[in-house]
């Protein structure tokens, strides 16, 4: 396992790079045609899914200092709501878009100090027991990443899919 500079980050790191894994594997198997459908009308989608979980690694990735940015970012900036009347990437597009970020996310991760992680974030939640600094940040999108997964993992098996299978590829270093 990489070792980060900031021993704050040694439970994020395997998170992460856990997060990488299942994204691929809860996605394996799923056709464009499902990756758009919503459960009754009441559900996003699974398209919306991956590019909200692609908008957390972005978003740890600016707060770490990068400068690249989401190319559908209109779609999916802070949570916004899916909208039916927008043609939406496909899921291959954000595939792509998420092996491009993730990389260069995960080694900014293992070069952050804690100085970095301390720095104040305001993201104006004012409660009390919730500092606003980067490193609670990069915390909050892990669980909202964790939370996606989940959450298209149960859309895998109501559109008929095999559950999830752990077979995790040792060359995806991110």
């Amino acid at each position: 396992m990489d070792t980060p500079k900031s021993s704050k980050l040694e439970i994020i790191i395997p998170a992460f790079r856990g997060h990488s894994q299942n994204l691929m594997m809860v996605l394996d198997g799923i056709s464009e045609e499902h990756a758009l459908k919503r459960i009754e009308g009441r559900t996003n989608h699974i398209v919306w899914m991956v590019g909200n979980f692609l908008d957390m690694r972005y978003a740890m990735g600016t707060v770490l200092g990068l400068k690249e940015e989401f190319e559908f970012k209109d779609f999916f900036f802070q949570g916004k709501a899916l909208d039916e009347s927008l043609k939406y990437p496909t899921l291959q597009e954000l595939k792509e878009s998420f092996h491009k970020i993730s990389p260069l996310v995960y080694k900014r991760l293992l070069e952050t100090t804690d100085e970095e992680l301390d720095k104040d974030f305001p993201m104006g939640m004012n409660i009390e027991f919730f500092p606003e600094n980067v490193l609670n940040f990069i915390g909050m999108c892990i669980g909202r990443e964790d939370y996606l997964s989940g959450q298209i993992g149960l859309m895998r098996r109501i559109l008929n899919y095999e559950g999830m299978k752990y077979d995790f590829d040792e060359n995806m270093k991110y």
